[in-house]
C-alpha cells in the first residue's frame, strides 16, 4: 500500500505552504503529493490568501523537489483546452524528469465557474467534453516523434498537430480518473485510465464501484488487472483520543464523525482502516490533509503508519 498527500489550496494556501507540505512529505517517505484544481473556497472558511492555480503550483515544485511524485486530483476539464493542457503537463513533466500524473474529470463545482467567468455547460456536455479532451490529450502525447496527430472532435476539432512538447514518461504520464457514475465514468476509465480513484469512498461501499469499471474493461477487451485501483479519505491521526480531537477540531470536524468517514484515530487505528482498504484491491490512498500548517501530523504518519506498511 502507498500513501499520498492530497491538499485543498483553495481552502487558504500559498506556494509557501504548499512547497512546505510537498518538501515535507517527500522527506518522510510518502509516494506523492498531489492537490485539487480549483478556484474557489468550499464552506465557511475565508479562503485567504485566494486560490493558487494547479498547474503553476505543480511547475513550482517540479523544481523544487527532487523525488516525490505530483499531480491533480482532479483537474476539472473546464477549466483549460485539451491541446494546451497536453502541453502544460508534459512541460511539468520535463520539469520535474517524469514525476507527474494527470487526475482530470468533467467539473462539478458551479460556484467556481461563475465567479471566475467560466463556462459551465449541463452535465452531459461537460461529460462529452472530458471524453474528446481525453481523446486529444492522449492521443497528442502517444503521437510518434516525428509524427502529426489529428482528432475529428465535435468540441474540440485537431489537424495537423505535430503532438509537441513529448512527455518524458513514455508512452505518456499516467491518467487518473474517479467518481461514482455508473455509466459514462467506467466507460471512459477503461479507456484512458491508468488509475482509478474512488473519493471518499468507504471500503465495504467499494467493491460494487470497482466492478462497474471491471465490466466495462472486459468489455473493450483491456485485463482489469492493468487497471490501479485507489482511494482518497480524510486524514485526522493522533498519538491518542486528546490529539485526535484537537487535529479534529483544527480542521471544524468531530473525531466520531471523522473515525467513521474517514481516516482518523490512533496509527493502529489507521493501519487497520488501510488494511480493509487493501482488502478490496486498493493499492494506493490519498490522504486528504486539510491543516497544512500542522506539519507534525505528516511526521507521525510516517513514523507510526508507513513503517507498518
Amino acid at each position: 500500500m502507498e500513501l499520498r498527500i492530497f491538499t485543498e489550496p483553495q481552502q487558504g494556501a500559498d506556494y509557501d505552504q504548499l512547497l512546505a507540505v510537498a518538501r515535507r512529505a517527500e522527506e518522510t517517505g510518502f509516494g506523492a503529493f498531489f492537490r485539487s484544481d480549483h478556484y474557489l473556497k468550499m464552506g465557511s472558511v475565508s479562503g485567504d490568501p485566494g486560490p493558487t492555480d494547479a498547474w503553476t503550483t505543480l511547475a513550482g515544485l517540479a523544481r523544487d523537489t527532487t523525488r516525490i511524485r505530483l499531480g491533480t486530483l482532479m483537474s476539472a476539464a473546464t477549466f483549460r483546452l485539451p491541446g494546451p493542457l497536453a502541453i502544460t503537463v508534459a512541460q511539468v513533466d520535463r520539469m520535474s524528469g517524469g514525476r507527474v500524473e494527470l487526475g482530470i474529470g468533467a467539473g462539478w463545482y458551479a460556484e467556481e465557474h461563475t465567479a471566475y467567468g467560466i463556462p459551465f455547460p449541463p452535465v452531459g456536455e461537460r461529460f462529452d467534453r472530458l471524453e474528446e479532451q481525453l481523446a486529444v490529450i492522449t492521443g497528442l502525447w502517444e503521437t510518434p516523434p516525428g509524427g502529426t496527430f489529428d482528432f475529428p472532435g465535435k468540441h474540440y476539432p485537431v489537424s495537423d498537430s505535430p503532438a509537441l512538447p513529448k512527455p518524458v514518461q513514455r508512452p505518456r504520464p499516467p491518467v487518473l480518473l474517479g467518481g461514482t457514475g455508473p455509466k459514462r465514468t467506467p466507460r471512459l476509465a477503461a479507456r484512458y485510465a491508468d488509475e482509478f480513484n474512488l473519493p471518499f469512498v468507504a471500503p465495504e461501499d467499494s467493491p460494487a464501484i470497482i466492478e462497474r469499471v471491471r465490466a466495462a474493461c472486459v468489455e473493450i477487451d483491456r485485463d482489469p488487472a492493468t487497471m490501479i485501483w485507489s482511494h482518497a479519505a480524510v486524514l485526522c491521526c493522533g498519538r491518542d483520543d486528546a490529539e485526535v480531537a484537537r487535529r479534529a477540531a483544527a480542521i471544524g470536524r468531530e473525531p466520531a464523525e471523522l473515525r467513521e468517514n474517514g481516516l482518523a484515530g490512533t496509527p493502529a487505528e489507521i493501519v487497520d482502516k488501510l488494511g480493509r482498504y487493501a482488502a478490496v484491491g486498493s493499492r494506493r490512498v490519498y490522504l486528504q490533509v486539510l491543516d497544512l500548517a500542522d506539519l507534525d501530523h505528516l511526521d507521525l504518519v510516517a513514523a507510526e503508519v508507513l513503517r507498518q506498511l
